[in-house]
């Protein structure tokens, strides 16, 4: 067991989870999961829905207590094969961003899926985030793109890392079932013949009249300025959703899960 504070694991660990561990991850490939969910997700899963392999575990940390969740509570019991290294909880603190850590860390390795490789069937949904900057969106999102059944979240240039520590907590354990691509430009998806919809106050028609005729990708634009490229976007229809109420606006989160909603609803049309 790991006890000394001064450990190499703790320097890794950091090192990737740290402000400036963006460039860390991109180098490695690799990106810390942290708790019971993720780790239950990371053990559990091997492909998705969409065929694609998910993130693979390549070192997992336990404190005796995470040992016990892991093995008794969740009922997942650990492979001789599995790089596991036991630490003592003070270690874990060490290595965690959370308050009260759960004793569960892993280094994992980020999934080398090629966006090439989707196959199109007319009934394909995927999410483009375009600049999102908000960790705690982009995990919620994915979560959500997770429960409707899309197909895979991709993301543009300048968004937020879709490995950093926040937004992989925000997934509780998505990340494992739904296919990733970051920093593809939204010009790359046009050969793929898709049929693009995004949200707008100016929405040519209401969400709920809007039914998909085609593999098709909702485009989601940054927290504070929205789709600032959208009049390049060729072929892009604007919707909107209805609010009745007082509130102004939606949380972006809140206004993808909408969406991924009804599409959901003609996946198996």
């Amino acid at each position: 067991m790991i006890e000394s504070l001064n450990s190499p694991h703790i320097a890794r660990v950091k090192a990737i989870i740290s402000s400036r561990g963006v460039k860390e991850r991109k180098k490695a490939g690799q990106f810390v999961a942290e708790g019971l969910q993720c780790a239950k997700e990371a053990l559990s899963s091997s492909v998705n829905k969409s065929g694609f392999q998910g993130p693979l575990i390549e070192v997992l940390y336990l404190t005796p207590n995470g040992r016990t969740k892991l093995e008794q509570v969740q009922g997942i019991p650990l492979s001789s094969s599995l790089n596991v290294i036991d630490v003592s909880e003070d270690v874990m603190k060490e290595m965690s961003e959370t308050i009260t850590p759960q004793g569960v860390l892993a280094i994992c390795a980020i999934a080398k899926n090629e966006l090439s490789a989707i196959k199109l069937n007319g009934k394909r949904r995927f999410i483009y985030l375009s600049e999102i900057q908000d960790p705690g969106n982009a995990g919620t999102i994915l979560r959500s793109a997770d429960a409707f059944g899309m197909d895979a979240v991709i993301t543009s240039p300048g968004s937020v890392d879709m490995f950093s520590p926040k937004v992989v907590r925000s997934t509780a354990g998505s990340l494992w079932h739904v296919p990733v691509f970051e920093g593809i430009d939204i010009s790359e998806l046009k050969n793929l013949n898709l049929h693009l919809i995004s949200l707008g106050a100016d929405g040519t028609r209401p969400l709920v009249n809007y039914k998909p005729t085609g593999d098709t990708l909702a485009v989601f634009g940054n927290e504070a300025r929205g789709l600032s490229n959208l009049d390049s976007i060729k072929g892009i229809e604007v919707v909107n959703i209805p609010m009745p109420g007082d509130a102004e606006s939606l949380n972006l989160s809140a206004a993808a899960t909408i969406v991924m909603y009804h599409l959901s609803m003609f996946s198996a049309d």
